[in-house]
């Protein structure tokens, strides 16, 4: 739990939060927390359970949303406009520092905002709460190179990656497939490179590779990339962003594709969104981007507490 002082800052915090976007008209939305379908995602577990729907025979399956993206995009396909949402979501399966099960997002969309545009009004979100502080902007590829001296990462392979591991003195890493060369460049990413983003300032970290592109769209000059960001300080992620892929047949394939992942990782398989796939087909999702935040996160920092504990009313433990 944390403390009386913090619960009055975090309060403020929120109350900044909301401030940032009824300033530029941004409006903001609610969405269900129980939905008939989940994500596909392979790094997400969702949570579910048993509702008794009037009229039906069984109860029925809802899962608690890990993030409001796909009912927001519902919205935007229904001509809302510029949108943002301050809210729970749930991830089973994880409690840590740096996790919680249920938690805090901020997730919000901006048409017509290409990838450096959301980017620079992501800064300002983050310093409305920590501060001015200066910003880098550094695509994936040369921040391998600045921060791990593995040059043209794309085309390296996982030797390269596993000799940069040893070099930085990563302790050994067993049960990874000597050949699997994403595996290791993802281990190089969060062993070596992410913790030393936004020491001192606010890195944003664009242009992830295609096959880590979720609902970004590709660059269009370089199909090896997506149009995607996240964003650190102090080596901890905070936001993650896209350019948004529009294609609804290009969200079907993903979502197919992760499901297949899915089964054969072993993982339960949960019913894709056809309500989004829906909407997408008909009325078309104007162009965009997004964000999610994590704000417990941000007060972290913004608290100099070094467990998100610390800026909960309650947690998981306590609940």
């Amino acid at each position: 739990m944390t403390s009386i002082d913090h619960l009055k800052k975090r309060s403020q915090a929120l109350k900044t939060l909301r401030a940032f976007f009824y300033a530029r008209s941004v409006m903001e939305v609610d969405t269900p927390i129980l939905s008939s379908a989940a994500t596909p995602d392979l790094h997400l577990r969702s949570l579910s359970t048993q509702v008794q729907v009037p009229g039906e025979a069984d109860p029925r399956t809802f899962y608690l949303h890990t993030s409001p993206e796909y009912p927001m995009k519902r919205l935007l396909c229904a001509g809302s406009g510029d949108i943002f949402y301050l809210g729970k979501v749930f991830r089973d399966g994880d409690v840590s520092r740096r996790h919680q099960v249920e938690f805090t997002l901020l997730e919000w969309y901006r048409l017509g905002f290409d990838l450096r545009a959301m980017m620079d009004e992501t800064v300002k979100v983050v310093q409305s709460l920590l501060g001015d502080r200066p910003v880098e902007m550094i695509s994936y590829e040369e921040a391998f190179e600045s921060y791990a001296g593995l040059e043209a990462v794309h085309d390296t392979d996982a030797k390269s990656c596993q000799a940069c591991l040893a070099e930085h003195r990563v302790p050994e890493i067993v049960g990874v497939d000597a050949d699997d060369k994403p595996l290791w460049e993802q281990l190089v990413l969060t062993e070596v490179i992410e913790p030393q983003l936004g020491r001192g300032k606010i890195t944003c970290l664009y242009h992830y590779p295609s096959r880590e592109a979720a609902l970004a769209q590709l660059h269009p000059q370089d199909e090896r990339l997506a149009l995607r960001f996240e964003v650190f300080v102090d080596g901890m992620e905070l936001a993650n962003g896209y350019q948004e892929l529009a294609d609804a047949d290009e969200y079907r394939r993903r979502f197919e594709a992760d499901l297949a992942q899915r089964s054969e990782n072993g993982l339960p398989n949960v019913p894709m969104d056809e309500a989004l796939l829906s909407a997408l087909a008909v009325d078309g999702l104007p162009a965009c981007s997004g964000v999610a935040l994590g704000v417990d996160r941000l007060l972290m920092l913004a608290f100099q507490a070094d467990d998100i504990r610390g800026v909960l009313p309650f947690s998981i433990e306590e609940s």
